[in-house]
């Protein structure tokens, strides 16, 4: 008789035995609901109970309308999975909640479903928020102006100290100041990018050849010494999405988690993608959600950004790092954002590590 994958045989004992799905569902470190054909609870896990602030005796048979109110599109999407980011809830134990939430339907088992609950307010605010866009808004303008005044007379600054290099021996004072003038060259190149308002063109894109790509430039220059492990899903569709833009982003998220790594400890960065079946998410409040279900995911061991800052990590001219322009994060929300996708940043999973999550449209056929 043929084995399982794996090899271990199902009741087997000994070190080798599988745990039980009970156990499975008892450590998930999400919120977990089991709903039967009748709409009513028959699970739930340790972390739902913390979640709802009720126990789960109080749950289980119950009606699920007793329990939460789950969003109104999740009642169309009958016989297909569901997903929202931040989004609102209705609890009986907790009140209003928001959370990252996500209803599929279990396979071979017609009517029953899982409901997985992530509390928000464990996560970051999406790139898209209205709040960071009006601040974008302004910063665009006091860039722009920078960019037009000062640009122009760098060349001429810049070719004075070079004259005074070649005539005379190169002291500290002229490499300080043709050091300083590169400085400031780079960051208002940086500013003249966040400042672009040209729409971006999208295309369907195969984007495993970008990610590859992408890999290869970090591990070739800044993340030299650094382990990059792939987490695909080998089935992936292809995005919608402009290559430039998106090759831009990785390079920027990759580069940003290089530098945070520092030089001891686990020096790690994971880059993932998979298919979020039903994924909708809103671009603004108020307007109806849109289908992005391509997720690529940008993760590293670091520590994370400080919680003073955490909020607002995508803001213009917002660092983690005494020496950072706070230009890099912020270019990206702006990029993701040109194409019709979000950013999100979280620190998740047992260890923590700090994830950087995207999310863009599938290419229509």
């Amino acid at each position: 008789m043929a084995q399982p994958r794996g090899g271990v045989m199902p009741g087997a004992r000994g070190t080798g035995q599988a745990p039980e799905p009970a156990e499975v569902l008892a450590a998930l470190p999400v919120a977990v609901l089991l709903i039967d054909p009748e709409d009513r609870v028959v699970r739930a896990n340790a972390e739902c109970e913390l979640l709802l602030n009720r126990s789960e005796r109080a749950m289980v048979g119950r009606p699920l309308r007793g329990v939460l109110a789950l969003p109104e599109e999740a009642g169309g999407q009958a016989g297909r999975g569901f997903a929202a980011f931040d989004t609102e809830i209705e609890t009986r134990g907790s009140g209003r909640l928001r959370v990252d939430l996500a209803q599929v339907e279990l396979v071979d088992h017609p009517g029953w479903r899982a409901i997985t609950l992530h509390n928000a307010a464990t996560t970051r605010r999406l790139g898209h928020s209205a709040d960071r866009a009006a601040a974008a808004r302004s910063a665009v303008g006091a860039a722009a102006m920078l960019a037009h005044e000062i640009k122009n007379p760098l060349s001429s600054i810049r070719g004075a100290a070079q004259l005074i290099a070649d005539g005379v021996p190169v002291d500290e004072l002229t490499r300080l100041m043709i050091d300083e003038v590169d400085r400031i060259t780079a960051l208002i190149d940086r500013m003249e990018d966040f400042t672009d308002t040209r729409p971006l063109v999208p295309e369907p894109l195969n984007i495993y050849p970008l990610l590859a790509h992408a890999r290869s430039v970090a591990l070739a220059g800044f993340a030299r010494g650094v382990t990059i492990e792939e987490r695909f899903d080998p089935s992936l569709p292809p995005a919608l999405v402009n290559r430039d833009a998106l090759l831009q982003v990785l390079l920027n998220l990759l580069k940003n988690a290089a530098e945070v790594l520092g030089e001891r400890g686990e020096r790690r960065i994971v880059l993932a993608t998979s298919y979020r079946h039903g994924m909708a998410v809103s671009p603004a409040p108020g307007q109806p959600r849109l289908p992005l279900p391509i997720e690529i995911c940008v993760m590293d061991t670091g520590p994370g950004a400080p919680e003073d800052i955490a909020e607002h990590l995508f803001d213009p001219f917002v660092s983690s790092r005494p020496e950072g322009k706070g230009l890099g994060l912020a270019l990206v929300d702006k990029l993701i954002r040109d194409m019709g996708g979000i950013i999100q940043y979280s620190r998740e999973g047992v260890p923590h590590m700090t994830v950087f999550r995207i999310l863009l449209p599938r290419a229509t056929a």
